[in-house]
């Protein structure tokens, strides 16, 4: 039988996968070959939105794959524009173009911004502003993007271009832009770098900066997007607009997609030839992905989130009463960040693997952070076994 121990035989050692191998998933729970069952706080990190092996999107994926997989970007398809229009029109958004992953519509959205001032303003206009903690992507221009330097150590030389302010700090971006300024890209909230929610007044200021300096502002929604914040998008909880989004991660609900939203006036320095995606928008995906959003938008779904995410937070802050663990609990809807402090800092790793040894998968953002991503739609009675599994991991932690 295939066992975890050929993964160190066969498999590039990038990744250091956890003991288990998952052979089942059904909702928030999911079973390895031994046939344990653990609940599933992380979502495949936030990706499987509506949980394992969702009726409605098995049924959207087995229809169109008995139907038409793959036509390339030769011809366009049904599932594509049908997805696209539904996009339009929960957005800002008026076109869309499709790709595989967050990393490709990252990718995406900083070419265009570049293009976009070179066809408007000329060629001097490129210069990219991101921030500390920020990730962005693996590619060679998202990682160098991203602000975090040991995800590019060793990948030199670094493309031009490129600067890093700190988080929520407007008036360190208010002093490193300028008119040779492209584009701001940032996340609503900061997920691989800690769970940190951006300040309402920062984002405003963002964009009050990018109009005054004729920059484009791209919102990295890869994790915060497709209600996982309990508003479709965050940037709608925030009520700031930008001229570029980028989606991945629970737009496929489990399928890899990707997708870039703008503006028609932005869009158009996208002509003919300048970018591409040989999978991007392929019927499969789009299918899945039309399925899943149709789910997530729903007002009741969304409200939902808020509301467990409340809970969330509520037995977070309680547990910290109890074993005084955490320095700050944070994050927005169903994305949250526990924050280790004193004698647990840099533990996160190590409480992750308890949590696991109590048959509950947690993820972690960084050595210091606790990261909890489950799906939009688990139950009240999943949440309270996950509080459950909780206490006892934090009882082992601090035993």
């Amino acid at each position: 039988m295939i066992s975890r121990s050929q993964f160190d035989q066969v498999m590039v050692p990038n990744y250091a996968p956890g003991k288990i191998v998952p052979v089942k998933g059904l909702g928030c729970k999911v079973w390895d070959q031994q046939g344990e069952e653990y609940l599933d706080l992380s979502s495949g990190i936030a990706v499987n939105a509506l949980g394992h092996a969702n009726p409605i999107l098995v049924d959207a994926i087995t229809q169109q794959a008995q139907k038409l997989w793959h036509v390339s970007n030769i011809l366009t398809n049904e599932p594509a524009l049908e997805l696209a229009t539904k996009l339009c029109d929960l957005t800002f958004a008026e076109k869309v173009f499709f790709c595989n992953s967050g990393a490709e519509s990252n990718e995406a959205a900083l070419k265009l911004a570049r293009r976009y001032a070179f066809d408007n303003f000329g060629e001097e206009k490129y210069e990219i502003i991101s921030t500390t903690n920020s990730f962005h992507g693996r590619t060679l221009f998202t990682v160098n993007v991203g602000g975090q330097p040991s995800y590019t150590e060793g990948f030199g030389p670094k493309p031009e271009g490129i600067s890093h302010v700190p988080y929520n700090n407007l008036q360190a971006m208010e002093e490193a832009i300028s008119d040779k300024t492209c584009a701001i890209i940032v996340e609503p909230l900061q997920g691989e770098g800690g769970v940190t929610p951006a300040d309402s007044d920062y984002l405003t200021g963002l964009r009050h900066l990018c109009d005054k300096h004729n920059a484009l502002l791209i919102f990295d929604e890869v994790q915060t997007g497709v209600g996982r914040t309990g508003y479709f998008y965050a940037y709608q909880g925030f009520g700031v607009v930008p001229d570029i989004l980028t989606s991945a991660k629970a737009l496929g609900g489990g399928f890899p997609i990707g997708a870039m939203l703008t503006t028609t006036k932005v869009a158009q320095s996208f002509v003919v030839g300048t970018h591409g995606c040989t999978y991007g928008g392929n019927p499969l995906a789009c299918a899945v992905s039309l399925a899943a959003v149709n789910e997530i938008s729903k007002q009741e779904l969304l409200e939902s989130v808020i509301e467990k995410g409340r809970t969330f937070k509520d037995f977070l802050n309680k547990m910290n009463k109890k074993f005084g663990l955490f320095e700050e609990v944070r994050g927005l809807g169903l994305l949250i960040g526990a924050q280790l402090k004193g004698d647990f800092t840099n533990r996160a790793g190590e409480i992750m693997g308890k949590a696991l040894e109590q048959n509950l998968m947690i993820l972690v953002a960084g050595k210091n952070v606790l990261r909890f991503a489950p799906p939009l739609n688990i139950t009240d009675e999943e949440l309270q076994s996950a509080f459950d599994k909780l206490e006892k991991t934090f009882e082992a932690v601090c035993a």
